[in-house]
C-alpha cells in the first residue's frame, strides 16, 4: 500500500511539473491515460515509463493522437519512445501505426519502424522505416515503401509525402502497377487526389497496345493520357514517335509531336520528319506540317517526299501517301515538283497532279499528268507514264547553248534498275536534236515528226532515237536552222527550278520555321501550381491537351488518282 502511494505522489509531482519546466504549454506533450507507471533510471535516466492495462496509454500532442502498448516519455525533453501497437492520429484524415515510434515534440517529428503503415482517405503507405514531420507536414522514407491507392500500386526506394498537397515525390527505382500497364521511372512526382504524374529522369510506361519513353513529363494514370517533353519516344501502332513534347490520349486512340519530329513505319520502314505531326490509331494515319518530309528507301536510294501537309493513311499493306500543296520529291537520279503528290502502295502507283514537272537527271520532263510505277515484287522503279502533252528537254551538254526535245500525246518510259533505259513517245510526236561525230563535232540539228519515238538511253542520255511510222524530217546544218526554229512550240525550259539535292525541296517558309518553345524542358515548372490549375480545370478535355500543341488547319480531301490510261 505505501508503495502504491508512493507512485501515485511521484506521479502527481512528474505531472505537476510539465507546466512548471516547461512554459511553452502548447508545444509539450500532454498525458491523456497513463495506465501503469513505473520508473527505471538505470536503464531510461530522466524517462517515465507508462504501460497498459485494461487500456492502451494515450498521449495528445497538438491535434495528434497517440497510441501504444508501453510509452517511455521523456518529460524534460519533451520526447517519448512508444512501443507495441501504435496507432497516431492526426485529425480525420491521417493516421498511421507501427512497432516502434520515437517522437519529438519540440520539432513535432516521428520516427516510426516496425511495419509502418500510413493511411489516409485516399490511400495506404507501407514501409519498414518512416520518418513524419508534423511541423512540416510531410513523411519522408528512405528504404523502400510501397504505396496503393484507388488506380494504382507504387513502389519506390525512396519517397516523401506532403500532405498539404497531398503529393508524393519518388525517387530511385519507381514503380506503378496498374492493371492496364505499368510505370518505371528515375524520379516521379504523384498527386493522390488527381493520380498525375510527373517524370523527371528515364521513364518509361508500357501499355497494352503502346510504350512511351520521356526523360520529363506528365502521365494522367486514371485515363492514360500525357506528354513527355524530353526526349521522348512513343512505340504507338507499329509506329515510333519522336519529338521534342509528344503527346497521347489512349481513350482518343491518338498522339501528336511538336518541334524536331520523327514518326517510324517499323513495318514499312518509312519516316516522316516533321515540326507537328498527329497520329490516330483507328484511322491508321498520320498527319504531319511543318516542313514536313516522307523518307522511303528504293533499292538502297532513299527518296523524299514533300508539302506543306502529308497524309498517311492505311494498313500496313495498303499505305497511301497524300503530300499536299507545293510538293516536291527528290531520289539521286529523279526528281519532281507539282501541287500534290499521291501514292498507293497496294497498287506501286505514284501520282503527280497538277502542273507536274519531273527531272531524270538532265532530262526534263512534263506534261498533264505524270505516274511513276514500282513493281511490287522487287518494290524498284518499273515504268514512268506522262499523259497528254507529253514533253521532253535537256541541255544540249556539248554547245551548252542548244537543247534536245521531243513530244507528243502521252509519253510511257521504261525502268531497269531503278534507271529510265526507255522512252516512247507516240501521237504527233516530234523531236529535235543535236548530233555530233565522234570529235564531239556538231554534224546538223535533227528536227522530224512522225507518229512515235524511241529514245534508247544510256548513263541517262540519248543514245539513239528511232522513228516509227512515215517520219518526215531532215539534218540540218547549223547555219540553215534559225534559231526560232530549234524549239518545239510549248517549250519552256525550267532548270533554274530543278530540284538536286534533299535540301531543295524545302523553300524559303520551310527553312525559316520560328518553332514554339515548349514549356519545361529549359525551364522549372511550378508543378505544385500547375495542378492546382489541372485540378480547376478537370473535366475540361481541352485544357488535358499540352499547351505546346499547336493548332493546325487541315488540308481538304482530296480524291483518288484519275484512272491511268
Amino acid at each position: 500500500m505505501y508503495k502504491s502511494i508512493s507512485i501515485f505522489l511521484s506521479l502527481l509531482v512528474y505531472v505537476s511539473g510539465i507546466g512548471q519546466e516547461k512554459p511553452q504549454e502548447q508545444k509539450q506533450i500532454n498525458i491523456v491515460y497513463g495506465a501503469n507507471f513505473t520508473k527505471d533510471e538505470a536503464k531510461y535516466p530522466g524517462a517515465v515509463i507508462f504501460s497498459k492495462d485494461e487500456r492502451q496509454v494515450q498521449f495528445e500532442h497538438q491535434g495528434a493522437d497517440l497510441w501504444c502498448d508501453v510509452a517511455i516519455f521523456y518529460q524534460t525533453e519533451n520526447r517519448l519512445k512508444a512501443i507495441g501497437n501504435i496507432l497516431l492520429k492526426q485529425g480525420d484524415s491521417v493516421q498511421m501505426t507501427s512497432g516502434k515510434i520515437d517522437y519529438e515534440g519540440d520539432i513535432k517529428l516521428a520516427k516510426a519502424w516496425e511495419d509502418v503503415i500510413l493511411n489516409n482517405t485516399q490511400m495506404t503507405l507501407k514501409t519498414d522505416t518512416l520518418r513524419f514531420d508534423r511541423e512540416k507536414q510531410e513523411a519522408y522514407y528512405q528504404d523502400f515503401g510501397t504505396v496503393v491507392d484507388s488506380a494504382n500500386t507504387l513502389t519506390s526506394e525512396i519517397g516523401r509525402y506532403y500532405m498539404e498537397t497531398k503529393k508524393y515525390q519518388f525517387l530511385d527505382s519507381v514503380h506503378i502497377d496498374n492493371p492496364d500497364y505499368i510505370m518505371d521511372s528515375e524520379q516521379l512526382d504523384y498527386y493522390t487526389s488527381s493520380k498525375n504524374a510527373y517524370m523527371y529522369g528515364p521513364s518509361t510506361i508500357t501499355g497494352k497496345t503502346y510504350k512511351i519513353y520521356c526523360e520529363r513529363g506528365f502521365y494522367d494514370t486514371k485515363i492514360e493520357s500525357g506528354y513527355g517533353i524530353k526526349n521522348t519516344k512513343i512505340n504507338y501502332n507499329n509506329r515510333i514517335i519522336e519529338g521534342d513534347s509528344v503527346y497521347f490520349d489512349k481513350a482518343r486512340e491518338f498522339a501528336s509531336a511538336t518541334n524536331n519530329i520523327t514518326v517510324t513505319d517499323t513495318i514499312n520502314k518509312g519516316v516522316i520528319r516533321a515540326h507537328y505531326a498527329e497520329v490516330f490509331k483507328a484511322k491508321d494515319s498520320v498527319f504531319a506540317t511543318k516542313r514536313a518530309v516522307a523518307i522511303n528507301e528504293v533499292e538502297q536510294d532513299s527518296i523524299y517526299i514533300h508539302g506543306d501537309t502529308l497524309m498517311v493513311t492505311g494498313k500496313p499493306e495498303e499505305r497511301i501517301l497524300r503530300a499536299f500543296r507545293n510538293a516536291k520529291f527528290y531520289k539521286t537520279d529523279l526528281s519532281g515538283k507539282c501541287d500534290s503528290i499521291h501514292s498507293e502502295e497496294k497498287t506501286g502507283i505514284t501520282q503527280l497532279i497538277k502542273n507536274p514537272i519531273l527531272w531524270n537527271v538532265d532530262n526534263q520532263m512534263t506534261g498533264d499528268s505524270i505516274y511513276l510505277l514500282s513493281n511490287l515484287e522487287t518494290e524498284k522503279l518499273d515504268s514512268l507514264k506522262v499523259l497528254n502533252n507529253a514533253f521532253i528537254i535537256s541541255l544540249d551538254t556539248i554547245s551548252n547553248t542548244g537543247y534536245n526535245q521531243a513530244k507528243g500525246k502521252d509519253l510511257f518510259g521504261k525502268f531497269y534498275d531503278n534507271e529510265l533505259k526507255l522512252i516512247d513517245l507516240v501521237k504527233n510526236t516530234e523531236v529535235i536534236y543535236y548530233m555530233y561525230n565522234d570529235d564531239e563535232e556538231l554534224i546538223g540539228i535533227n528536227k522530224t515528226i512522225c507518229s512515235k519515238i524511241r529514245l534508247i538511253m544510256a548513263n541517262n542520255d540519248i543514245e539513239d532515237i528511232t522513228f516509227y511510222v512515215n517520219p518526215d524530217g531532215d539534218i540540218f546544218p547549223e547555219a540553215d536552222l534559225p534559231e526560232n526554229s530549234r524549239k518545239l512550240k510549248g517549250f519552256i525550259w525550267r532548270g533554274d527550278e530543278r530540284i538536286y539535292s534533299k535540301e531543295d525541296i524545302f523553300d524559303e517558309d520551310d527553312n525559316n520555321i520560328v518553332l514554339p518553345i515548349i514549356r519545361g524542358i529549359d525551364n522549372p515548372i511550378d508543378i505544385d501550381a500547375e495542378e492546382e490549375e489541372r485540378r480547376k480545370n478537370e473535366g475540361d478535355p481541352i485544357n488535358n491537351i499540352p499547351p505546346s500543341r499547336p493548332k493546325v488547319t487541315k488540308p481538304k480531301k482530296v480524291g483518288a488518282p484519275k484512272k491511268i490510261q
